[in-house]
C-alpha cells in the first residue's frame, strides 16, 4: 500500500480550470506592460546569501540551498532562493549595465520563495509581477507617476478584480517631518509607524517612546501625521497645520501632491487614489514615493500591490542606479479570489473542438483534420478512443469542449453539443465563434445558472 500524499502547506497548486484564470491575469499584465514599453526579463532563482540579506531583517525568510552531500562548515552553499524580484533585479542591472539602455524599463513575472507561516494570501512559493524604471545616476520624478499609472492601467484591465484603493505616500515627507520634530532615529520611527495596520494606536505610541526614544509630544505629532488621508492635494494644508518645518518635508509634499494630481484622471468607480500618510513601507531602501494597494472586501489580505522609489539600491561604487518600481502579489491575489469566489474557467482544456474517430484504422484522417484546424488557430484534440459516438460526445462534455467534428459519407460536419446544432464545415476554413475559441472565466453565479 502506498503512503497517502499530503499537500505541502504554503505551496499552492491550481487545477487546470483555475490555471486558466491565473494565465488570463498574467496575459493581461504582460500585454499592458508591453503596451507601455516595458521589456520582459527573467532572473535566476538563486542569489548569493550576502546579496539577499542586503534588504534588511529577512534572514529568517530565506530558503538556503545545499546539496545532499554538502560538507561545508555552514551546511549550505552560500546561496538562497530569492524572496522578491527587486534584489535580483538590482544585481541584474549591475551585471548588465554596459548592455542596457537607460532609463531601463522592465517587467518580470516570476516565482519567489519565502519561509513564512502560511495563511490566506501568504505562501512559501508564489508568483510576483514587478515593473521598474531604473536610471543611471539620475531618474526624473515623472517616472514615479508613470509607474503608478502603468500598474493602475494593468489592474483596471483585469475584469475579475473588485474595486481597489491605491494608497500613496512619500518617505521624504515623513522623514522630513520626523527630522523637523528633532527625532534622531527616523528609520526606526518609520518601521514602527508601518505597524499601524497591525497594532493598536496605543501600542504603537508606546513603542515610539520606548524603542525609538521619542518624547510623548513627538509621538503625538508622529501619530497625528499618520492619520492624514485625502483623495486630493488637501493633505498639504493639513500637514502644514501641524507646524513642522524642514526642507525634506517640503520636497516630499511637492512630490506627493504631483503624484496624486498626475493620476487623478484614472480615478473611476473601480479605482481610487488616496494620499495616506500612515504608509511608510518597512524596507530601508525606499527613499521617496511609496505605494500600497488594497482591495475592497479583501481588507484582511493587506496590500496586494506595493513598492516605491529607491535612489541607491544598486551601485557599483562609481555609478548609482536609482529606480522606482511596484510589485503585484499575483498568487496572493489570484489564489484568494479563486478560493473566495469559486471563480474558474468554463472548460478545463484549451480545446474548442474534439475530432471524433470513426475507428482506429482511420485515426490518421482525424489527425489530418485536427492539423487543418490548428493551422488557422483553432485549438483542438483528437478523441482518445474510437468508442461509439455517444461516448465520444460525453467525453467532450466532461472536458467542457463545445464542438465535436465528424467525418463520413456526408462529408465533414461539426456539432455544437450544447445546442445539438450540426452543420457542414470545411476544416481548412471553419472556426468557432470568438467566445468559444478560448476558455472563459466564469463566476460561481454563472456556473449555478448554467446548471
Amino acid at each position: 500500500m502506498s503512503a497517502k500524499i499530503r499537500p505541502l502547506s504554503g505551496f499552492p497548486e491550481l487545477l487546470p480550470a483555475q490555471r486558466v484564470v491565473e494565465q488570463q491575469v498574467v496575459d493581461t499584465l504582460r500585454q499592458t506592460f508591453e503596451l507601455h514599453g516595458f521589456a520582459g526579463i527573467e532572473t535566476r532563482a538563486v542569489e548569493p546569501l550576502d546579496q539577499l540579506l542586503r534588504k534588511g531583517d529577512t534572514s529568517k525568510e530565506v530558503y538556503l540551498l545545499r546539496r545532499l552531500q554538502e560538507e561545508s562548515p555552514e551546511g549550505h552553499a552560500g546561496l538562497g532562493l530569492h524572496f522578491d524580484l527587486t534584489v535580483p533585479f538590482a544585481r541584474y542591472v549591475l551585471e548588465n549595465a554596459g548592455r542596457l539602455e537607460f532609463p531601463f524599463r522592465r517587467y518580470q513575472i516570476q516565482k519567489v520563495w519565502r519561509g513564512e507561516r502560511p495563511q490566506e494570501g501568504r505562501f512559501r512559493e508564489f508568483t510576483q509581477a514587478d515593473i521598474d524604471i531604473v536610471g543611471r545616476d539620475t531618474l526624473a520624478f515623472h517616472h514615479d507617476v508613470e509607474v503608478t499609472r502603468v500598474m493602475l492601467d494593468a489592474l483596471s484591465r483585469i475584469d475579475l478584480l473588485p474595486s481597489l484603493r491605491l494608497q500613496v505616500n512619500n518617505r521624504k515627507l515623513i522623514q522630513g517631518f520626523y527630522a523637523g520634530l528633532g527625532i534622531a532615529d527616523t528609520d526606526e520611527v518609520m518601521r514602527l509607524v508601518d505597524k499601524l495596520d497591525k497594532l493598536p494606536v496605543e501600542q504603537v505610541r508606546a513603542l515610539l517612546v520606548d524603542e525609538a526614544g521619542a518624547s510623548d509630544a513627538q509621538a503625538e505629532q508622529v501619530l497625528a501625521l499618520a492619520t492624514i488621508r485625502s483623495a486630493d492635494a488637501s493633505f498639504v494644508d493639513r500637514v502644514r497645520a501641524l507646524g513642522v518645518e524642514h526642507p525634506l518635508l517640503d520636497e516630499g509634499l511637492t512630490e506627493l501632491a504631483a503624484l496624486v494630481a498626475g493620476c487623478a484622471d484614472l480615478v473611476d468607480d473601480r479605482v481610487r487614489i488616496e494620499a495616506d500618510l500612515s504608509i511608510a513601507r518597512g524596507l530601508d531602501y525606499y527613499t521617496g514615493t511609496v505605494f500600497e494597494t488594497r482591495l475592497d472586501g479583501y481588507e484582511s489580505l493587506g496590500s496586494i500591490c506595493s513598492g516605491g522609489r529607491y535612489d541607491a539600491l544598486a551601485s557599483d561604487g562609481r555609478t548609482t542606479y536609482p529606480g522606482v518600481g511596484i510589485s503585484l502579489g499575483l498568487s496572493r491575489l489570484v489564489v484568494t479570489l479563486l478560493a473566495r469566489t469559486g471563480m474558474t474557467a468554463d472548460r478545463a482544456v484549451p480545446s474548442a473542438v474534439l475530432v471524433a474517430v470513426n475507428d482506429e484504422d482511420s485515426r490518421s484522417e482525424s489527425d489530418a483534420i485536427a492539423t487543418a484546424l490548428r493551422a488557422h488557430g483553432v485549438p483542438c484534440e483528437v478523441a482518445a478512443s474510437a468508442a461509439k459516438f455517444g461516448k465520444q460526445i460525453r467525453y467532450a462534455e466532461r472536458r467542457g469542449i463545445p464542438y465535436v467534428w465528424f467525418t463520413g459519407e456526408a462529408g465533414h460536419q461539426v456539432k455544437d453539443i450544447r445546442t445539438g446544432e450540426q452543420v457542414a464545415a470545411d476544416p481548412d476554413t471553419w472556426a468557432p465563434p470568438h467566445d468559444d475559441l478560448r476558455p472563459k472565466v466564469v463566476s460561481r453565479t454563472d456556473q449555478e445558472q448554467k446548471q
